[in-house]
């Protein structure tokens, strides 16, 4: 694929686009990450339909969105294997969903992308680790009692004592941390707010990085009320935090450690507490039950491998 921006292109062929983007942005109200990715496929979209001589997206076929699958499945992915089926799955989607737009608003009479079927993804359960070693990940952060510990260790009870995406933890402000009550404000997908409750784990960590961490990390900043701070007393970034569980990991002896295994083992192991899946829904911020459903694939799949290994009488190969 080229390196072409939406930009480069006629604006006959990619003013519907670029009115496409703007409803996601202002009426669905999609993170720019999101925006950003929807951009980058339907350039690639673009660029195929260039490549077709198709100067206009209403004279676009079937035929062209089935052509274009056929050249994605043709690509090149890492390490020169094919493109994986699910960012095959992902543009085919987003220039489904762009059709669907232009028909909905009566641009166009019929979606040619209508019948075109993304490849099917094979179910990718979460990864989840036990509590124990959840336990010895969180006691690895308390590296000492300095600003960096405490605010890792705070960091860390806050992922997986509330589920939060780390974009969503990274962008807390200390306002958004009710002590008194024991809840924190997330803003999720969408600038969709949830308030979840904080363990006592997670308020003790919390209550020791503000007042023995944070005064320090902001005296070398501008005053950001944002409640994880870098060394250089600025909001802590995304990248800045995969980087620091990295770290802490690696000294807990644990690997492929990310930010989300933090929420899959909060999901995972409330359910196997005996938590309903539609007060963990509410917790994870999902939308659709469906979504959550997920980790009771991973739960169901924890008790077959006990009862496997356990049971005199269970069946093995």
């Amino acid at each position: 694929m080229s390196n072409m921006k939406l930009a480069d292109y006629p604006q006959s062929l990619r003013a519907k686009i670029e009115m496409y983007l703007a409803y996601l942005s202002i009426e669905r109200s999609l993170s720019a990450n999101t925006i950003a990715s929807y951009t980058r496929d339907l350039t690639h979209f673009l660029e195929h339909l260039s490549n077709r001589g198709i100067r206009r997206i209403g004279d676009v076929t079937e035929e062209d969105v089935a052509s274009f699958v056929d050249y994605l499945h043709s690509l090149p992915g890492q390490g020169g294997k094919p493109l994986a089926s699910a960012s095959v799955a992902r543009m085919v989607t987003a220039v489904r969903s762009f059709f669907d737009f232009l028909t909905s608003e009566g641009v166009i009479e019929r979606n040619p992308a209508q019948d075109v079927r993304p490849p099917k993804i094979g179910t990718r359960l979460p990864k989840a680790i036990t509590v124990e070693q959840m336990q010895t990940l969180i006691e690895a952060a308390s590296f000492g009692d300095t600003p960096i510990a405490l605010r890792d260790r705070a960091l860390l009870e806050v992922l997986y004592g509330t589920g939060a995406r780390i974009s969503e933890a990274v962008s807390l402000s200390v306002d958004d941390v009710d002590g008194d009550v024991g809840l924190l404000r997330l803003l999720g997908k969408g600038s969709k707010e949830r308030i979840v409750p904080l363990g006592s784990y997670a308020l003790q960590a919390i209550d020791a990085y503000l007042v023995r961490g944070r005064p320090a990390l902001s005296a070398k900043g501008d005053g950001t009320p944002a409640l994880f701070l870098n060394t250089r007393g600025k909001a802590m970034s995304r990248q800045s935090a995969w980087e620091a569980i990295q770290t802490i990991a690696k000294r807990a002896g644990l690997a492929h450690i990310t930010p989300h295994t933090f929420r899959h083992s909060f999901a995972t192991h409330l359910l196997q507490g005996g938590a309903d899946i539609r007060i963990v829904q509410e917790l994870l911020g999902h939308s659709s039950v469906t979504t959550t459903q997920i980790y009771t694939k991973v739960s169901q799949q924890t008790i077959r491998e006990v009862y496997a290994s356990a049971h005199p009488r269970a069946l093995h190969e």
